[in-house]
């Protein structure tokens, strides 16, 4: 009986592509080298130096003079724009997936889907929470340079929380529009749905009943950026709330991914 052949370099080359750190390398290439996804993942902390810059040396003073916002979270002001960057940095690294038959081909390469879809949620939510932390960093100190004898210190209570918190807020929200683009498969119909909810929707509801806004993802996950939270919802209990929210839309894309065919 004949010895057997020692596994051939191509067979050695398939196991290894499937280790899950292989995986998650080729995931990260693919949002470095897909331009719509990093573009937006940069917009983060663009988005958050930008817009302090043009708006705190104009009224920053004067909105934290009036005394009816909390003052560390009017720091955080450029959130409203900073968060859309990040719904469209998890729209995008989701959609790509689904143009010229790429998911096909991904599954070609990777044919364990939970392994595939495990190792985007990783990337997208890692490279989210460490341009989230830096633009919660970014927003911290450029909005307190012009705020004078309103300036907050990283050390003040709340401070240092709010700004690792914005990271993680930032990231929960990403993770929340990569799995509802997972959903629906097209990024063009979360951004539609996400955007005009944020922006409109939300402050709606709130304007009805606050008690109920409290609940929603993103007023919940802002809670973290208080000095004191408002409502019934602390800090930390404010960020769980966003994340079963971003859990449920993961595993909603999750179930989705797995039933359909590519």
């Amino acid at each position: 009986m004949p010895p057997s052949s020692p596994p051939s370099p191509r067979r050695r080359s398939d196991v290894s592509a499937l280790s899950p750190t292989a995986v998650l390398h080729s995931e990260w290439i693919k949002i470095r080298s897909i331009r719509s996804s990093f573009g937006s993942l940069l917009a983060v902390v663009v988005a958050a130096l930008g817009i302090a810059l043009a708006v705190f040396p104009a009224i920053g003073q004067p909105e934290a003079e009036t005394g009816e916002i909390d003052p560390l979270f009017w720091i955080y002001y450029p959130v409203n724009f900073v968060q859309i960057a990040a719904i469209a940095f998890g729209a995008t690294a989701a959609s790509s997936e689904f143009l010229n038959g790429a998911l096909r081909n991904s599954l070609m390469a990777v044919p364990r889907r939970n392994l595939l879809y495990g190792a985007k949620v990783a990337v997208v939510g890692s490279a989210a929470l460490g341009m989230g932390v830096v633009a919660g960093f970014v927003m911290f100190f450029t909005a307190n340079a012009f705020l004078g004898k309103y300036a907050i210190g990283i050390g003040d209570p709340g401070a240092l929380r709010s700004c690792f918190g914005a990271g993680l807020y930032l990231a929960l929200i990403a993770l929340f529009s990569m799995g509802l683009t997972f959903l629906l498969r097209s990024a063009v119909a979360v951004l539609s749905i996400l955007i005009p909810f944020i922006l409109i929707v939300s402050f709606v509801i709130g304007g009805v009943s606050e008690g109920a806004a409290t609940w929603l993802p993103d007023r919940a996950g802002q809670q973290i950026l208080f000095q004191e939270p408002l409502g019934t919802l602390g800090a930390w209990t404010g960020l769980g709330v966003t994340a079963l929210w971003t859990a449920a839309a993961l595993l909603a894309g999750w179930g989705a991914m797995r039933r359909r065919d590519a």
